[in-house]
């Protein structure tokens, strides 16, 4: 009796054990989630594309093989800026890119999320965008898209152009026709500059066919792959146009939603580490690369004079109360960034430093 019941017993537990076991299995194979990435940017292109690559790796790690997001390479999918209306439509899950990419379907205002003129250094634009509403903006946009963002990079001060002959002053820029991208076009145009908004493998061939006379893309370390010192020698600082430039994993809100809350976790943090990693990168690479552009490629660095840089200015300051009459985006972004500023500045002046007080 003793043994029928021990054996009884046994398989009650055994068939417990196996429907536990089953149960476990069905849930594990339920966690498993595939996403598809676009990226704006190549893999191989420093900083923007090799920071995607990093992310999807680092979403791999932390889910143990069981949240995939694939990287795509610009245009495997869809053109590399196209790919807001993709994720809008839940063709892709989730683009990594930069919003300024996006005026085309939101106006100029949504390139304040990247960078704007004469703008803070990190810790105050992330202060605004992440405390002080500037992403609050950003997010209601998005959302009458279905759309969603976690800030996923930024990066240092780019330069300002790449030109074929020394600009002297500020008025022979007019007329030149010059890839430029986000509020700075807008200020460029002001001067009489005619800009196109060109993704970076197309940045070349317009310029060394004569598309477009002149270029700004980023930064040293970017730059010097893309070749551009190759067609023009002189390259000017500074880059007052984005002294800081934050870009983003553009995600399908229904997607998002969809996930397990361990796996949303998982993309806040992930992107997260990328603004920190990417930031400090580019600080430690662009001085090697902008030295090699100057001893091996005969590259010669100019910088604006300041009357030159008081029109870039002036013109800047035209443009933001012109095109807030015009782009309630723009008006919205303009209210919230020029609000905090005014917060910030009592703390940020009396932190101020000069570069060095010894003669």
């Amino acid at each position: 009796m003793k043994l029928r019941k021990l054996s009884r017993a046994i398989a009650v537990t055994g068939v417990a054990v196996t429907v536990a076991l089953a149960a476990s299995t069905s849930a594990h194979a339920q966690k498993r989630v595939k996403w598809k990435m676009q990226s704006t940017w190549s893999s191989s292109l420093a900083h923007l594309g090799e920071s995607g690559v990093r992310f999807s790796k680092d979403i791999d790690r932390l889910s143990g093989g069981n949240f995939q997001i694939k990287f795509f390479e610009p245009g495997a999918l869809v053109p590399a800026l196209e790919c807001f209306d993709a994720a809008s439509k839940g063709s892709v899950e989730a683009c990594w890119t930069t919003p300024g990419y996006h005026t085309g379907k939101l106006g100029a205002g949504v390139a304040f999320f990247t960078a704007v003129p004469f703008g803070p250094q990190l810790g105050e634009y992330l202060a605004w965008k992440w405390f002080g509403g500037g992403n609050d903006v950003r997010d209601e946009a998005y959302a009458r898209h279905g759309l969603m963002a976690f800030d996923s990079l930024c990066i240092g001060p780019e330069t300002s152009g790449w030109f074929r002959e020394e600009i002297k002053s500020v008025d022979e820029l007019r007329g030149f026709k010059m890839r430029f991208f986000g509020v700075g076009a807008q200020v460029m145009q002001k001067l009489g500059v005619s800009t196109q908004l060109l993704a970076a493998a197309d940045i070349y061939p317009a310029l060394e066919k004569g598309v477009i006379d002149a270029t700004e893309f980023s930064m040293p370390a970017m730059d010097i792959n893309l070749g551009f010192h190759q067609i023009a020698k002189f390259n000017y600082y500074p880059g007052w146009h984005q002294q800081i430039s934050c870009s983003e994993i553009l995600i399908n809100q229904a997607k998002f939603d969809a996930l397990p809350d361990e796996y949303k976790a998982m993309i806040e943090i992930a992107a997260g580490h990328q603004v920190a990693y990417t930031y400090a990168e580019t600080e430690a690479r662009n001085p090697g690369a902008m030295n090699k552009m100057l001893s091996e490629y005969g590259v010669t660095n100019k910088r604006w004079s300041d009357e030159d840089l008081a029109r870039f200015e002036a013109a800047w300051r035209e443009v933001a109360v012109e095109v807030g009459e015009k782009d309630e985006l723009w008006k919205k972004a303009a209210e919230s960034y020029f609000a905090w500023r005014e917060v910030y500045k009592t703390w940020g002046d009396a932190q101020s430093l000069d570069s060095t007080y010894l003669e």
